[in-house]
């Protein structure tokens, strides 16, 4: 099997840019949780970082949104923001191109997705790296959800999408670990910004964790909307990559909402499934 690890992240940029305005046992709490998926993440062995996360119309926009699109590129700059202000290292971080291709190349059998050869992180996926690739030595195949712009894609083709990437991980020879980012509720850049729907989150995450197909496919965008902001729209990274473990349970090692971060800090893993079959 070559899916070696899985597990759900947070991104939040508040977290790397605000993180001394946090309360500091909180702020440690979370960082002991990203150093332990970082940790189970080298003891699986992984020869490669697949993380899913969601775009913030930093590389795509609104002339070219693909619904799905993964990258495939030598290596992938970070952050394109100032990282002055992310308080991320500019760097490179690798990729592997051949892997991806691969990866590309099944995921079309049954899934229609995009391709990205340029591509810069922003932080949703900068942040995550920060804290579990600290010395960007592993390669990274990026995938992007579109969780921004509608219309969105439906969760049920989401969590085909997942399905199709595990297949394709499961047919690589090297040992891969699968990460999602971002999903519980927050209120970017409206006057609601740092409400969070706690309530909210840990139902998402609960259901996310137990792979429960039909609840996670139940969500509708509207209510998703009222009840926990257009960021929560983002569930469609963690239902990837729950459907890419379907049947598997998980842990949640870290969730706590965090105000000056604006949303619910998650840190969970799972405990991998049989391969999905085809």
């Amino acid at each position: 099997m070559s899916l070696v690890y899985a597990g759900i992240c947070c991104h939040a940029p508040g977290i790397t840019s605000r993180g001394h305005l946090a309360d500091p046992q909180q702020y440690q709490r979370l960082e002991a949780a990203f150093e332990r998926q970082r940790q189970a993440i080298r003891d699986a062995g992984a020869e490669a970082l697949v993380i899913v996360s969601s775009e913030h119309f930093a590389n795509f926009f609104m002339n070219n949104m693909p619904a799905y699109s993964i990258g495939m590129a030598d290596f992938y700059d970070t952050p394109i923001e100032d990282p002055e202000w992310l308080k991320t290292a500019r760097t490179k971080v690798p990729g592997n191109p051949a892997l991806s291709l691969r990866m590309i190349e099944e995921i079309l059998q049954t899934s229609d997705v995009a391709y990205a050869q340029e591509w810069k992180f922003d932080h949703g996926i900068a942040v995550p790296l920060h804290f579990l690739t600290p010395g960007y030595d592993i390669p990274v195949v990026p995938v992007n959800i579109n969780c921004q712009a509608p219309p969105l894609t439906p969760l049920h083709r989401t969590w085909e999408f997942g399905r199709a990437l595990r297949r394709a991980i499961d047919k690589a020879p090297e040992r891969i670990a699968l990460i999602s980012t971002g999903g519980t509720s927050h209120w970017p850049c409206t006057p609601d910004s740092g409400k969070i729907n706690f309530e909210w989150d840990q139902q998402f995450l609960d259901r996310v964790l137990t792979t429960r197909k039909d609840e996670l496919l139940s969500y509708v965008d509207s209510e998703t909307y009222a009840l926990a902001g257009a960021g929560a729209f983002e569930i469609r990274t963690s239902i990837c990559v729950a459907a890419a473990c379907e049947g598997a349970k998980g842990e949640l090692w870290f969730a706590e909402p965090i105000p000056i971060f604006a949303t619910t800090c998650v840190i969970g893993t799972f405990i991998l499934a049989p391969a999905v079959p085809g």
